[in-house]
């Protein structure tokens, strides 16, 4: 260990169907299948905080240096999905920046996603993935505005 106190992990993701956001995660955003993981009810059940059966299933993705946690539970253990406001406290949105905003967009719907189009700009759109997760498209140019990053991050 390089003496870090803090390195980041992942982020997880909770989908319906673990092919079908696949599908539309490594088609329409580029990202790359890493591994899988099938872990036990029993410690799962106690870390989650789920009654058993859990029966969870996950798809580790990988873009970026971000990695993408997918988790597909047992069909009777799933909740309904629920459209969330941006300001309700908790995770709002993942962003992306992507190399062609139109061909990106052009690409959503046909592997599952929905384009919110009154959320357009010229340089950025919010999209869902097949489950509603909302997602920001950037520009590259707005990446390159950024200011550099901090040392030693």
């Amino acid at each position: 260990m390089s003496g870090e106190r803090v390195a980041f992990n992942h982020v997880g993701l909770c989908v319906s169907d673990l092919a079908r956001s696949r599908y539309f995660y490594e088609n329409v955003l580029d990202f790359v299948y890493w591994w899988e993981l099938n872990p036990p009810d029993e410690g799962t059940s106690l870390m989650l905080q789920l009654e058993k059966p859990v029966g969870l299933k996950a798809a580790y993705l990988l873009r970026g240096g971000l990695v993408l946690e997918l988790l597909e539970f047992l069909p009777e253990r799933r909740e309904q999905w629920r459209k969330r406001s941006m300001a309700e406290p908790g995770l709002t949105h993942l962003s992306l920046s992507v190399a062609d905003l139109d061909a990106s967009t052009g690409m959503v719907e046909r592997f599952g996603g929905t384009v919110i189009e009154q959320t357009r700009t010229p340089g950025a759109v919010m999209i869902r993935d097949p489950d509603g997760q909302l997602l920001e498209l950037l520009t590259f140019r707005w990446r390159h505005s950024l200011p550099p990053l901090p040392p030693d991050v």
